[in-house]
C-alpha cells in the first residue's frame, strides 16, 4: 500500500505541475509536449517484457542500441528542418526534390494511417488483458474494439467533431507523464524495500532478436513530430525541443527498464503485449489499475493525433484534390485492413516498417540537399547515408515479436 500511495503521490504532484504551473505554458514546453508525447505513447510499456523475453540480461543494452538509432534519425531530421524546408521554400514546382519531398509525406501518412492500428490494437489489449478468454473470441473482441474506435474518430471527423477530441487528447499528455513518474517512483521503492530479486535471464543475441529490435522503431518515433510544427514555432524552437523530446524519452525508456531488472525473468514470461500489467501487480497490487489508465489515455490521444496527422498530409500530397475527410475515411480504411489482418505483434512491426522507411526518404533528402548546398561536410553527408542504411536494413527485415 505505501509503494501504490507514493506512486499517486507522485503521479498527482507531477501531473499538476505540468496542468498549472507557470513553465507548462511556455512555449518551449508546447514545443517539447507534441513530439514528446509521439514517443512516449505505451511503447515504453511493451518494450520490457519484449526486451527481456529477446535478450535476457542484455535487454537495457538493446533499448539503448534502439534509442540510438533513433536519435540518429532525429538528426536527420533536425538538419532538414533548416536546410531542406529552406531548399523547398525556394525550389522550383518541378525539381525532382521536390516530389521526392511529397512523396515522403505520402509515406508519413501511410505510416499514420497503419499506426493508429497499432495504437488502438495496444489499447484493446490493455483493457481485454483483466479477462481470461478464449484467444479466438479475444481476437474477435480486440478487432471489433479497435474498429469501433477508428469508426468514431472518422464520424467525428466528417462531422466536424475532432477539434473537440483533439484538445481532451492535448490534455491527457500531463497525465500520461505523470502515471510514467508514479510508475517509476513505485519501482524505485521495491528497489529500496525489497532486497531479493529474481536471477537475472541470461544475455543472448542472435540474427532473429536483432531482426526483432528493428521491428520496434514505432516505440520509439514520434519526434518528426516537430518537422510539421513550422505553423506554430520557428526552426530554432523545433530543433531545440525536438532534442530534448528525445532526451527526456530516452531517460524514461532507459530508467524504466533498468528499474524493471529484478522482474527480468519475469518480465519475460509475460504473455502478450500487455504483459506489464502482471508485473505492476507484483510491486503494488493497484498499480495494474494505474497502468491501465495511462495505457488507455495515451493510447487514444495518439491514435487521434496520428489520425488528424495522416488525414491532413493525405489531402496535403493530393495537393487539396481529396479533401481531409475523405482523407480521413481512406486513413480509417487502411487501420481498419490492418487491425483486421494482423496480430498485435504484427502490427507493431508493420507499423515500425513504415516509418524506417520514412525515416530513409527523410535520409535521402538531407542527403541530396547537403550535396546541392554544400551544407553539411562529407563525414556528415556519410552519416545521413549510413542512418538511411539502418532504416532500409529496418524496412526489409524488421520482425514482430513472437506472442
Amino acid at each position: 500500500m505505501i509503494i501504490t500511495f507514493i506512486a499517486l503521490i507522485c503521479a498527482a504532484a507531477v501531473t499538476a505541475f505540468l496542468t498549472f504551473s507557470r513553465f507548462a505554458r511556455t512555449d518551449s514546453w508546447r514545443a517539447t509536449v507534441t513530439p514528446l508525447a509521439s514517443i512516449i505513447g505505451s511503447g515504453f510499456l511493451i518494450c520490457g517484457p519484449i526486451l527481456a523475453r529477446e535478450f535476457g540480461r542484455a535487454a537495457i543494452i538493446a533499448e539503448a542500441i534502439l534509442l540510438l538509432i533513433a536519435y540518429a534519425a532525429g538528426a536527420v531530421i533536425r538538419f532538414n528542418i533548416v536546410h531542406v524546408e529552406n531548399y523547398l521554400a525556394s525550389a522550383r514546382v518541378n525539381d525532382p526534390l521536390a516530389w521526392l519531398a511529397r512523396a515522403t509525406q505520402g509515406v508519413l501518412a501511410i505510416a499514420y494511417a497503419i499506426s493508429v492500428a497499432y495504437y488502438l490494437k495496444l489499447l484493446a489489449e490493455f483493457l481485454l488483458k483483466p479477462f481470461d478468454t478464449d484467444p479466438a473470441w479475444h481476437m474477435l473482441a480486440s478487432n471489433a474494439i479497435v474498429t469501433t474506435f477508428i469508426v468514431a474518430i472518422v464520424a467525428l471527423a466528417l462531422g466536424n467533431g475532432l477539434r473537440r477530441v483533439e484538445h481532451l487528447a492535448h490534455g491527457t499528455v500531463a497525465l500520461k507523464i505523470g502515471i510514467i513518474a508514479g510508475l517509476l517512483a513505485a519501482l524505485a521503492c521495491w528497489w529500496l524495500t525489497n532486497a531479493a530479486a529474481d536471477p537475472l535471464p541470461p544475455a543472448r543475441v542472435n540474427w532473429s532478436s536483432i531482426s526483432l529490435l528493428l521491428g520496434l522503431v514505432i516505440t520509439v518515433q514520434g519526434f518528426e513530430t516537430s518537422r510539421y510544427l513550422g505553423h506554430a514555432y520557428d526552426q530554432a524552437l523545433r530543433i531545440r525541443t525536438m532534442r530534448h523530446a528525445q532526451w527526456i524519452a530516452s531517460a524514461i525508456y532507459l530508467a524504466f527498464l533498468a528499474l524493471l531488472t529484478p522482474f527480468l525473468a519475469r518480465a519475460a514470461q509475460a504473455e502478450g503485449v500487455a504483459g506489464i500489467l502482471d508485473i505492476m501487480t507484483i510491486v503494488g497490487p493497484a498499480l495494474g489499475l494505474f497502468v491501465l489508465v495511462g495505457a488507455v489515455s495515451s493510447q487514444l490521444s495518439a491514435a487521434v493525433a496520428d489520425s488528424i496527422g495522416s488525414g491532413g498530409l493525405m489531402s496535403e500530397v493530393t495537393q487539396r484534390r481529396v479533401s481531409v475527410q475523405v482523407a480521413f475515411a481512406l486513413a480509417g480504411s487502411l487501420a481498419v485492413a490492418v487491425v483486421w489482418l494482423t496480430d498485435p505483434f504484427e502490427v507493431v512491426a508493420i507499423s515500425s516498417r513504415a516509418f524506417a522507411l520514412f525515416y530513409a526518404l527523410q535520409c535521402s533528402l538531407a542527403f541530396i540537399v547537403a550535396r546541392r548546398t554544400a551544407t553539411a561536410g562529407g563525414a556528415r553527408q556519410m552519416g545521413f547515408l549510413l542512418v538511411g542504411m539502418v532504416c532500409i536494413v529496418a524496412t526489409l527485415v524488421g520482425a514482430p515479436a513472437e506472442g
